[in-house]
């Protein structure tokens, strides 16, 4: 970890900044020097770092400007070095941002120490952050099909028609059923029916757009919402969808043949000032009525004709 970690030195004073980058450089960092905060912010732009070293005054601004900067910004680590042991406390850089305090002259084993000790604090959060990532992705995600759950779904499409209302831009609803789905568990087994709710997850996924989002409604139920989107231009999603599906036959062990697996799918689009149940309700109902009509279609509803 110590030979992948990346330090930056800001320091006016050559000699202060070439010592600590040369010791720093042979214990096996990645050590860049500059001479002002300008040069070191510019190079963070396109260069994370894990750890930048500088002292407190610097032309045209002082280290704990550039620290406030920095953890504004960038998700790097500072320690301030500096020879005016008098005039600042340790106190003082940490309310600034400051991950630890060091005065010159500096002993290089104690700079190494406080390095370390901040190398290992930073790799504690960013473990930590992953971890209530996962918890968090796991908190709104289906575990079996990797869409996201319902209640998610309706948190999103509370926003969505918060959106519409704001912006008035178009918003559909897609429900989609899988046909026959009871038979094939009956008759195959709820592993392999599981085998296709993961598929159709995966399918859902590859098929939308990037302002699209899928979830997995119940069952074999599954929902999508597009944002920016008419309820004809929704037709171009489904159709992708259903196709997709139908390409990706399933052969069972005790199938005879591949099977096939066609979806049920409704379409509807928001009116202005309607109830969220009703607009999902809606999307069932255009949904229920693919399955009326024979399965393997897909059908459109509006608030005038779905009364």
């Amino acid at each position: 970890m110590v030979a992948m970690s990346s330090i930056a030195i800001v320091d006016e004073d050559k000699n202060v900044r070439d010592s600590v980058a040369d010791y720093l450089t042979l214990a096996g960092f990645d050590v860049v020097a500059f001479a002002s905060a300008s040069e070191a912010l510019t190079h963070l732009e396109t260069n994370p770092m894990d750890i930048v070293i500088t002292d407190i005054p610097l032309k045209g601004t002082s280290g704990f400007e550039l620290t406030d900067t920095i953890k504004k910004n960038f998700s790097t680590d500072v320690i301030i070095l500096t020879g005016y042991s008098t005039g600042y406390s340790y106190e003082e850089a940490i309310n600034k941002g400051a991950s630890d305090f060091v005065f010159k002259p500096v002993r290089f084993e104690e700079l190494m120490l406080r390095i370390k000790r901040v190398l290992h604090e930073r790799r504690l959060t960013c473990e930590r952050n992953d971890m209530l990532n996962r918890l968090k992705r796991m908190a709104v995600t289906d575990p079996l099909t990797r869409l996201f759950n319902l209640r998610y779904f309706y948190n999103q499409l509370e926003k969505e028609i918060d959106r519409f209302n704001r912006y008035s831009r178009p918003l559909s609803l897609m429900l989609l059923d899988i046909d026959n789905f009871k038979i094939f568990n009956d008759t195959y087994g709820h592993l392999e029916g599981d085998r296709i709710l993961v598929n159709l997850g995966k399918v859902i996924r590859e098929c939308l757009r990037a302002m699209d989002s899928g979830y997995r409604f119940g069952g074999e139920e599954f929902t999508v919402i597009l944002p920016e989107t008419t309820v004809n231009e929704g037709i171009v999603v489904a159709e992708r969808i259903q196709r997709a599906m139908r390409d990706a036959s399933f052969s069972p062990p005790s199938a005879p043949e591949p099977v096939i697996t066609t979806l049920s799918i409704g379409l509807t689009e928001y009116e202005s000032g309607e109830p969220l149940k009703e607009f999902v309700r809606r999307a069932d109902r255009a949904m229920y009525l693919s399955k009326a009509r024979g399965k393997d279609l897909i059908s459109m509803l509006n608030k005038n004709n779905a009364e």
